[in-house]
């Protein structure tokens, strides 16, 4: 049974994946649109949405979360930029859209992008 199992593992260790969604969270934060798998996006959707939300705040605390998470580039653009941007939104920052699939091996391939 699966109950209760709603993390997607990617085959990775667990290192390998919190780097997997800081790597992408950055791209997306630094983008603001990017391609990649429908599992990925799904699990990279709550992260960033996460991320976005401590921007607004705008305390010292929550730039050295974001910091940590997704590094110094992608922290200031989420706080200057993303966070005034999202003011006034309650959330919902993230737009999956499906894309056909990937010729070479079938994936599943969906755009994420920024509201």
């Amino acid at each position: 049974m699966n109950h209760g199992n709603k993390l997607r593992k990617f085959n990775r260790e667990r290192n390998q994946r919190r780097a997997l969604l800081a790597g992408l969270a950055r791209s997306l934060v630094l983008k603001e649109r990017i391609k990649t798998t429908e599992a990925k996006a799904k699990s990279l959707r709550p992260y960033v949405e996460k991320l976005i939300t401590h921007s607004k705040v705008g305390t010292l605390s929550s730039r050295k979360l974001l910091i940590s998470k997704i590094g110094v580039g992608g922290a200031k653009k989420l706080m200057e930029v993303l966070g005034p941007k999202y003011k006034e939104r309650k959330g919902g920052y993230i737009r999956i859209i499906k894309v056909p699939r990937r010729v070479s091996d079938g994936s599943s391939i969906a755009v994420i992008e920024l509201v």
